[in-house]
């Protein structure tokens, strides 16, 4: 029997161009998008770590206007799909906070002078997070008025249903008593805690446990979980940074973060669960 001498394989090395990962990761551009505007070291971590978190916003934007989307066609496995992809996406995003999370006040200080007037609650797409989430709120379009584009598509997502608006929506569809005061509510403004939608989560979790309602019920209770442990990781990471000082761009600081820490998202898929 012959043995063939055979050369270890490897990959592919000589390409015409960038490589195929770098046509379609863009990898470049990222990886020389970083501009620190201070000598302190540790403001590059704060910079790339911030922009770790706008893509994320983006991933999560995506998944849940493609939940929002199905729902609106009944099609309730794809709308829980997506939103079960973005627990994993949210707990990455919760993680980002761990680099930051050991700043001390004076570590902030050397580099927070390069923010400016930054501030996160600036950020367009955290924002298009916040409104799918039923936080509706005009005014936030104010910061974005001279960015025509970003500032079209944060006026287009104010007047679209948010996704709990598809959720209640469906709820209505299956059968459950939900008033037109709800349903044909100004989808622009701030979503309000309806009884009667309480009423329909409560029957909800005093069926079916497997029931597809539910299952959907339960992937919107794990985002919500994480949206609130996203807010709170961020008011204790703010808290160590700088204590109650007043926040970047003119915001309360750690006063504004603990009102939002306190706010429910998806109220009645709470409140629900004692009547069951």
């Amino acid at each position: 029997m012959s043995h063939e001498a055979h050369e270890p394989e490897t990959p592919h090395l000589d390409f015409h161009g960038t490589t195929p990962y770098e046509d379609y990761v863009k990898a470049d551009v990222l990886t020389h998008l970083q501009h620190t505007l201070s000598d302190d070291p540790g403001e590059m971590v704060f910079l790339v770590t911030t922009q770790v978190m706008e893509l994320w916003f983006t991933v999560i934007v995506h998944e849940w206007e493609t939940a929002a989307q199905a729902l609106r066609r009944d099609d309730v496995p794809t709308a829980t799909a997506a939103l079960k992809r973005s627990v994993r996406e949210l707990e990455a995003l919760c993680a980002s906070w761990k680099p930051l999370s050991q700043l001390t006040p004076a570590q902030f200080n050397s580099y927070r002078s390069a923010l400016g007037e930054g501030s996160g609650f600036q950020s367009a797409m955290y924002r298009r997070m916040e409104f799918l989430l039923g936080e509706k709120s005009a005014s936030m379009l104010v910061p974005h008025r001279g960015a025509p584009r970003v500032h079209a598509e944060l006026e287009k997502a104010l007047h679209e249903p948010s996704l709990y608006d598809e959720v209640v929506r469906l709820l209505a569809r299956r059968g459950h008593d939900i008033p037109d005061s709800v349903l044909r509510r100004d989808v622009s403004q701030r979503y309000e805690p309806s009884p009667e939608v309480e009423a329909a989560w409560t029957a909800v979790y005093s069926g079916d446990e497997q029931h597809e309602i539910a299952r959907l019920g339960e992937a919107l209770s794990d985002v919500a979980e994480l949206v609130w442990r996203w807010r709170n990781d961020h008011l204790v990471a703010t808290r160590r940074a700088m204590g109650a000082k007043t926040g970047t761009g003119g915001s309360a600081g750690v006063a504004w973060l603990e009102k939002r820490a306190q706010k429910n998202v998806f109220p009645e898929l709470w409140t629900a669960r004692s009547y069951v």
